[in-house]
C-alpha cells in the first residue's frame, strides 16, 4: 500500500473518467484507490482551445456522475496548441505526419482541462497549459517515428515520455500535463473537496 494514499471521504468512492492508461498510471503514483468508467460523450467542437478542454472535461464527468451521484469524479481533456491551431489525436498515419511536422523546429502548448465533481460541492474546472519546445526533424525522422505507431491515441500525435521525448529540448510548466494529466492541479483540486491531504 502506498504511504501517500489520502483517501480521507471512506464512505466516497473517487470515480476517474478516462481510459487513458497514462492518467491512470499518473494517478496510481499520487497513490489513490479509484475506479474507472470512461465517459461516452460527444467530443466534436469547434470553439478555442480552452474553451475545448474545459467544455469537454467537464461534459465526461457530468457523464459519469450521472451514473454515481455520490462518487467524486475526475475527468480531463487534453489538446496541443501551435499559431491558434488545435492538435488532437491523429487518425492515420497521413494526420500523425501533418501534425508532427508542423509541431517540429518550433514551440507550441498543452493544455489539459481538468474537471471534479463532488457531491455537496461546487464543480471544479481548472486549465494547465505548458509550452513545449520541438527539436528539428526531417521528413525521414518523422516519418520513422509515424511508423513506430506511438503517436495514435496521444494529442499532438507524440509522447514526451516515449520515443519522441528525444526530439524534446525544453518544457516549460508542468510535465505530467504533457504526459496527460497534471497531477499538481489534481492534487490541489482534490484538497478542496477534503479528500486529499
Amino acid at each position: 500500500m502506498c504511504m501517500m494514499c489520502y483517501n480521507l471521504m471512506k464512505d466516497v468512492s473517487f470515480i476517474l473518467a478516462s481510459s487513458s492508461p497514462r492518467r491512470k498510471e499518473l494517478l496510481e503514483r499520487m497513490g489513490l484507490s479509484f475506479s474507472i468508467v470512461s465517459p461516452d460523450v460527444d467530443e466534436s467542437l469547434s470553439v478555442g482551445a480552452k474553451e475545448m478542454v474545459e467544455t469537454l472535461c467537464r461534459r465526461k464527468a457530468l457523464a459519469v456522475v450521472e451514473k454515481y451521484p455520490q462518487s467524486i469524479v475526475l475527468a480531463a481533456d487534453t489538446v496541443v496548441v501551435k499559431d491558434g491551431t488545435v492538435f488532437g489525436k491523429p487518425k492515420n498515419d497521413k494526420e500523425a505526419f501533418r501534425m508532427i511536422t508542423l509541431l517540429q523546429g518550433d514551440t507550441h502548448q498543452v493544455m489539459t482541462g481538468v474537471c471534479v465533481i463532488c457531491p455537496g460541492k461546487a464543480i471544479q474546472v481548472a486549465t494547465e497549459a505548458t509550452r513545449v519546445k520541438f527539436a528539428s526533424m526531417s521528413p525521414e525522422t518523422v516519418w520513422r517515428y509515424v511508423q513506430t505507431g506511438e503517436p495514435f491515441g496521444k494529442a499532438g500525435g507524440y509522447e514526451i515520455q516515449g520515443i519522441c521525448g528525444m526530439f524534446i529540448e525544453a518544457i516549460e510548466g508542468s510535465y505530467t500535463n504533457v504526459v496527460g494529466l497534471p497531477t499538481a492541479l489534481v492534487r490541489s483540486m482534490l484538497h478542496k473537496t477534503g479528500y486529499f491531504n
